[in-house]
């Protein structure tokens, strides 16, 4: 992949792309959330709709993945840095102001313990106590959902130029609410997968095979500095899942059921950030059940049609499609029909200003 990795500074369409396409792969893949694999008929017509002009519907709102997303992303722009206490107190605000965005109860929990620590008349401890909730989840295992990954965009982002920040930032801020090794690899792979979708030339065929033993030789490193977690007996699952992913990209006449038993459609990260890479790969070529040539759709349509966590799964295909194509090649639209996309893209333009650019180009 190194002949067609960008040099310098990311440009901000690519910045918007991603968080525009994790909004909209939340807000379109909302209503099927649950569905066992939604028909291809109900999805061409559903997406040919909100691609026509002259369509008049509600919009589609978003749900607890962009909620979240928006925490992160406005903490950022307002501190210029990453801060621990300044996001769960974004995550517990918001959850209170709305809660019906379709939080799940374990994360509920954390938050209400959360407002209890943020709300505490003694502050000596705080730095460290807004960790203890998370820590405390399922017996003190953590959770292993995919609930750091559907939020960690603004973390590729903003730690684009810099690996180490990268690796660091996105594991502390999974941390907040998921602390289970799977839970927290798998955001980590969210992380690198939209980061090296920002640094990749859009111009060019993106080589899909390069992608996915780049993502391969990277989550090997974290997976043997990590561990996977006292339920897993696989040594690197993720690295394993990848090379699921590898195998599927190579075959023909692929059956989704196959897909789905080997991949998921799940909750759990294991089963689902592979998926979205799987999806945003496969895009790349024409798809005999959907039809479009656009290959930002195509992710987004062919991720809903695996059904399960439709939501989530097609957030992080399509901040990974985003990332890669830039606003202008989704469909506006798509775009006019989902809630808050105004918002992102204006939070996109303040979060590329102050993103730390490569060190070639620092002054």
């Amino acid at each position: 992949m190194s002949g067609f990795m960008m040099r310098g500074v990311v440009g901000v369409s690519k910045f918007k792309g991603a968080l525009v396409g994790a909004l909209l792969g939340d807000c379109l893949g909302a209503p099927f959330e649950g569905e066992n694999e939604p028909s291809t008929d109900t999805l061409q017509e559903y997406f040919d709709s909100m691609e026509n002009p002259s369509t008049k519907a509600p919009v589609k709102r978003f749900t607890d993945d962009t909620a979240m997303t928006l925490g992160i992303l406005k903490s950022f722009i307002e501190l210029g840095c990453f801060d621990e206490r300044d996001i769960a107190n974004r995550f517990v605000t918001n959850y209170f102001r709305e809660p019906n965005r379709g939080y799940g109860e374990s994360v509920v929990t954390v938050f209400k313990k959360l407002r209890q620590i943020l709300n505490s008349s003694n502050r000596s401890n705080s730095e460290t106590d807004v960790w203890k909730p998370a820590q405390q989840q399922f017996n003190g295992s953590g959770s292993l959902g995919n609930g750091g990954a559907m939020r960690i965009a603004p973390v590729a982002l903003y730690c684009y130029s810099d690996y180490k920040l990268l690796l660091s930032t996105a594991e502390k801020c999974t941390k907040l609410t998921h602390t289970h090794k799977l839970g927290v690899n798998g955001a980590l792979l969210q992380a690198l997968a939209v980061q090296q979708s920002l640094m990749v030339d859009s111009s060019q065929p993106l080589d899909v095979d390069c992608f996915i033993n780049d993502l391969m030789a990277k989550m090997t490193e974290v997976e043997k500095a990590n561990g996977n977690g006292t339920d897993n007996d696989i040594e690197m699952p993720y690295v394993e899942q990848l090379k699921i992913v590898k195998n599927l990209l190579m075959s023909e006449n692929l059956d989704d059921e196959v897909v789905i038993d080997l991949l998921g459609n799940s909750i759990r990260a294991q089963y689902s950030v592979p998926t979205a890479l799987f999806c945003f790969l496969r895009a790349q070529k024409p798809i005999e059940s959907i039809q479009t040539e656009n290959k930002f759709r195509r992710t987004l349509q062919y991720s809903i049609s695996l059904g399960g966590d439709t939501d989530t799964i097609a957030s992080m295909a399509g901040a990974m499609s985003g990332a890669y194509h830039g606003l202008e090649y989704i469909n506006e639209g798509l775009q006019s029909h989902c809630e808050g996309v105004d918002e992102i893209i204006n939070l996109s333009e303040q979060l590329h200003s102050i993103a730390p650019s490569p060190p070639e180009h620092q002054t």
